[in-house]
């Protein structure tokens, strides 16, 4: 039987770090086995000026604030900082942690991120091709460190590019995160096992993660059917702990 975690994306829009810090500490005394942030400069949804907060600074009050989750962006926006930078900076959250944390990259895509804060945006092809010479880097870099991560630190890539993004993920990841519904996860699935093949790697040593919203109509056994085995519930203030503790009920029936 497949043993299925549950996460929460604690979104950091429209709200206030106390908020957060009180979420965060609240899902990891909840039992969650996961808990991240995303990696934006401003809101993805509602009032564009609303608050927002940056990630890793989070992240870090996060590992220092929890004991038991893991922790991570989901995911961090590759263009925004240099390669060896982000890998320092997990390989020290994951000594703060405890060795709780995952190295989690994608190529970005909020344009608004990169104009405003003088990133180059370029177009998909751009920082997909960016991200593939990036992996390499990184991973270079945690092996160079002194010392090491404490844990695994997992290298996560997010994203659902079947011609790219699942390629990278079947070459270099340890886990990797796509969106619901079931459908779209079990057809992502497929064409991931067939990369798999195709460069040589066992597909089972691939952690698979679903993000999806608190008011997801789908079973978490719906997502275990389709190939996930984590599930991440998004939520945004006010904080709905409710929603998280459902999916914890429908994990632990599970067993």
């Amino acid at each position: 039987m497949t043993t299925v975690q549950i996460g929460v994306q604690i979104q950091p829009q429209a709200t206030t770090v106390a908020a957060m810090r009180e979420c965060w500490k609240a899902a990891d005394e909840m039992g969650a086995d996961s808990i991240w942030i995303w990696d934006h400069f401003y809101p993805l949804f509602g009032d564009p000026d609303e608050t927002h907060f940056e990630a890793w600074t989070l992240l870090s009050v996060m590992a220092a604030d929890t004991t038991n989750a893991k922790l991570g962006t989901l995911v961090t926006g590759n263009g925004y900082r240099n390669p060896e930078l982000v890998a320092d900076m997990a390989r020290t959250l994951d000594h703060v942690s405890n060795g709780r944390m995952y190295l989690a990259v994608g190529a970005g895509w909020f344009e608004r991120d990169y104009t405003e804060y003088g990133y180059e945006f370029g177009t998909v092809g751009s920082r997909l091709r960016q991200l593939e010479a990036d992996l390499p880097r990184m991973k270079h870099r945690l092996a160079k460190l002194n010392p090491g991560p404490l844990g695994p630190l997992p290298l996560m890539i997010g994203g659902s590019g079947r011609r790219v993004t699942l390629r990278l993920v079947a070459e270099h990841a340890d886990a990797w995160n796509c969106f619901g519904p079931p459908d779209n996860v079990a057809d992502l699935c497929e064409v991931l096992e067939d990369w798999c093949v195709d460069v040589g790697r066992d597909s089972s040593e691939i952690e698979r993660t679903v993000s999806i919203s608190a008011d997801d109509p789908h079973a978490v056994q719906d997502y275990l059917d389709a190939g996930a085995t984590h599930i991440i519930v998004g939520l945004h203030h006010p904080f709905d702990m409710h929603a998280l503790q459902r999916r914890l009920d429908e994990r632990d029936a599970i067993g």
